[in-house]
């Protein structure tokens, strides 16, 4: 993914940063943030909630510990000013680009349609871009071809918001096209499908050449969990030291610790979906993990563990009966090294934890 380039040449190799995917479902581009950015914090934002249930699950199955996922409009992140050290926006778009991939998309598009996404695509950007600290970095990308939805908006973003634009250095080899906007010359890059494997697809990168840094004090409280809850906790996994267990909707989630404060600011302002790797619940004397638990990238240690053959590791998706060689109590079952989920011996059988809406349905 061409974003990967569009960080190295404007971000560099810092990776400690706060980094905001505003239209983020159904993730693609926040899984690819989230692996940049291994120090960061990745706030993957989707404001339609049905997509935003779809960004949820896959950001948990890819495992990553520095998300956080939210449901709000661009508007909403007005209320962080300069807050972002890099803001995201694949915006919504008339869709013009993926014509040759999907033959309806030619069926639904209108051309009267295009000129109401440019006007959304500007406001988004400007609701959006007070979240931006002074020199962060504004990526703005489409799948149209139409100039009025790429061209014209990087016109409209250098006019109305005093940012500069930035130029990236393109191999020629690579076959992408670059461009400059007509009134005030910001770069843009194009990519064709006859040229590139791939579909049609517009990128820009703009520094923000105004604002401050930032400065926050207001917080809302996170709640901790009690020592014996955190005892319960230890007798069945060990965290590494930098992390910091905490509790939401009764479940214990983890995160790096560096990132409290920055959660705390997050959850003043915004719905937040889901925050760092949720560990599991207490219930009375036991702690049951969480499916998120076993698929995350958390660094675990003694855990009980078996290996899966195909058709065993697909009866676990399919949440049917196999039979497994497994000490009795908890234990994380995987398949070719990878985590598939938890199971549970009991001695007269096997308690299968996979979730149920994820499961296999057809053969």
């Amino acid at each position: 993914m061409f974003l990967w380039e569009v960080l190295k040449q404007t971000v560099g190799n810092s990776t400690q940063k706060k980094v905001l995917d505003l239209c983020a479902a159904p993730g693609g581009k926040s899984t690819l943030l989230a692996s940049y950015f291994t120090d960061g914090l990745i706030v993957s934002n989707e404001v339609i909630k049905s997509r935003a249930a779809i960004l949820t699950e896959n950001m948990i199955k890819w495992g990553a510990d520095n998300v956080v996922v939210t449901n709000n409009d661009p508007k909403d992140f007005q209320r962080l000013e300069n807050y972002f050290d890099v803001i995201v926006i694949d915006a919504p778009c008339s869709g013009s680009g993926l014509f040759r991939k999907d033959p309806n998309a030619i069926n639904e598009w209108r051309e009267e349609n295009v000129k109401l996404c440019s006007l959304r695509q500007q406001r988004i950007v400007a609701d959006v871009l007070p979240a931006l600290k002074q020199n962060g970095i504004l990526i703005y990308s489409t799948c149209s071809y139409s100039k009025q939805e790429d061209e014209d908006v990087l016109d409209w973003i250098v006019e109305e918001l005093r940012v500069s634009s930035c130029r990236l250095q393109v191999n020629p080899d690579w076959n992408i096209v670059e461009v400059e906007s007509d009134k005030h010359k910001a770069f843009g890059y194009r990519f064709y499908p006859d040229k590139i494997k791939g579909e049609g697809f517009f990128i820009a990168a703009f520094k923000k050449i105004n604002g401050e840094e930032e400065m926050y004090q207001l917080e809302q409280n996170l709640f901790f969990p009690n020592k014996q809850e955190l005892e319960q906790l230890q007798n069945f996994i060990s965290l590494p030291l930098e992390y910091k267990v905490f509790t939401q909707n009764d479940a214990l989630r983890a995160i790096k610790e560096v990132w409290v404060t920055s959660l705390k600011n997050l959850a003043k302002h915004l719905y937040i979906k889901k925050a760092g790797v949720e560990l599991g619940t207490i219930k009375g004397k036991d702690f049951i993990p969480s499916h998120e638990l076993a698929v995350s990238l958390l660094p675990l240690q003694n855990l009980s563990a078996i290996e899966l053959q195909k058709e065993d590791a697909l009866q676990y998706l399919k949440r049917k009966d196999f039979v497994a060689d497994a000490p009795k109590g908890w234990t994380l079952v995987k398949h070719f090294g990878l985590p598939l989920g938890w199971i549970k011996v009991l001695p007269n059988r096997i308690n299968n934890y996979y979730p149920q809406e994820w499961r296999i349905l057809k053969d």
